[in-house]
Protein backbone atom coordinates (compact mmCIF):
# COMPACT_ATOMS: atom_id res chain seq x y z
CA UNK A 1 0.00 0.00 0.00
CA UNK A 2 1.28 3.50 -0.79
CA UNK A 3 2.37 5.69 2.09
CA UNK A 4 0.46 8.93 2.58
CA UNK A 5 2.11 11.78 4.48
CA UNK A 6 0.65 14.97 5.91
CA UNK A 7 2.35 18.29 5.13
CA UNK A 8 0.84 21.48 6.60
CA UNK A 9 -2.42 19.64 7.23
CA UNK A 10 -2.73 18.31 3.66
CA UNK A 11 -2.48 14.60 2.84
CA UNK A 12 0.10 14.05 0.09
CA UNK A 13 0.08 10.87 -1.97
CA UNK A 14 3.19 9.42 -3.67
CA UNK A 15 3.98 10.36 -7.25
CA UNK A 16 3.01 8.16 -10.18
CA UNK A 17 5.34 6.78 -12.86
CA UNK A 18 4.53 9.66 -15.26
CA UNK A 19 5.89 12.18 -12.71
CA UNK A 20 9.45 10.82 -12.86
CA UNK A 21 11.75 13.54 -14.20
CA UNK A 22 9.70 16.49 -12.96
CA UNK A 23 11.46 19.30 -11.04
CA UNK A 24 8.61 19.51 -8.51
CA UNK A 25 9.35 16.17 -6.82
CA UNK A 26 10.41 16.16 -3.17
CA UNK A 27 11.70 13.21 -1.17
CA UNK A 28 10.38 12.80 2.34
CA UNK A 29 10.22 9.82 4.71
CA UNK A 30 11.63 7.49 2.04
CA UNK A 31 8.98 8.36 -0.56
CA UNK A 32 8.68 10.79 -3.45
CA UNK A 33 5.90 13.39 -3.44
CA UNK A 34 4.80 16.33 -5.59
CA UNK A 35 5.44 19.80 -4.13
CA UNK A 36 2.59 21.37 -6.12
CA UNK A 37 -0.32 18.92 -5.90
CA UNK A 38 -1.24 16.44 -3.15
CA UNK A 39 -2.79 13.80 -5.46
CA UNK A 40 -0.59 13.45 -8.58
CA UNK A 41 -2.55 10.49 -9.94
CA UNK A 42 -5.61 12.69 -10.43
CA UNK A 43 -3.59 15.36 -12.32
CA UNK A 44 -2.49 12.74 -14.87
CA UNK A 45 -6.05 11.42 -15.38
CA UNK A 46 -6.69 14.06 -18.11
CA UNK A 47 -3.60 13.14 -20.21
CA UNK A 48 -0.96 15.65 -19.00
CA UNK A 49 -0.38 17.27 -15.62
CA UNK A 50 -0.30 21.06 -15.98
CA UNK A 51 2.42 21.26 -13.30
CA UNK A 52 4.79 18.87 -15.13
CA UNK A 53 8.12 20.52 -15.91
CA UNK A 54 9.45 17.60 -17.95
CA UNK A 55 6.64 17.46 -20.55
CA UNK A 56 6.47 19.81 -23.52
CA UNK A 57 3.16 20.44 -25.27
CA UNK A 58 3.16 20.27 -29.04
CA UNK A 59 1.16 22.80 -31.02
CA UNK A 60 -0.07 21.81 -34.48
CA UNK A 61 0.85 24.79 -36.65
CA UNK A 62 0.49 23.08 -40.02
CA UNK A 63 -3.12 21.93 -39.74
CA UNK A 64 -6.14 23.49 -41.34
CA UNK A 65 -8.26 25.87 -39.30
CA UNK A 66 -12.01 25.38 -39.30
CA UNK A 67 -13.76 28.61 -40.23
CA UNK A 68 -17.42 29.23 -39.63
CA UNK A 69 -18.90 29.63 -43.15
CA UNK A 70 -21.34 32.33 -42.01
CA UNK A 71 -18.54 34.45 -40.57
CA UNK A 72 -16.42 33.86 -43.66
CA UNK A 73 -19.18 35.11 -45.94
CA UNK A 74 -19.70 38.22 -43.80
CA UNK A 75 -15.98 39.00 -43.87
CA UNK A 76 -15.94 38.59 -47.63
CA UNK A 77 -18.97 40.89 -48.03
CA UNK A 78 -17.39 43.54 -45.79
CA UNK A 79 -14.22 43.57 -47.86
CA UNK A 80 -16.00 44.48 -51.16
Amino acid sequence: MSQVITVNGVECHPIVEKCVGCDRIMEQDGGKYCKSYPLPERKWAQKVCNFATHVKLEVDKGGKVNINPLKASKRAARGR
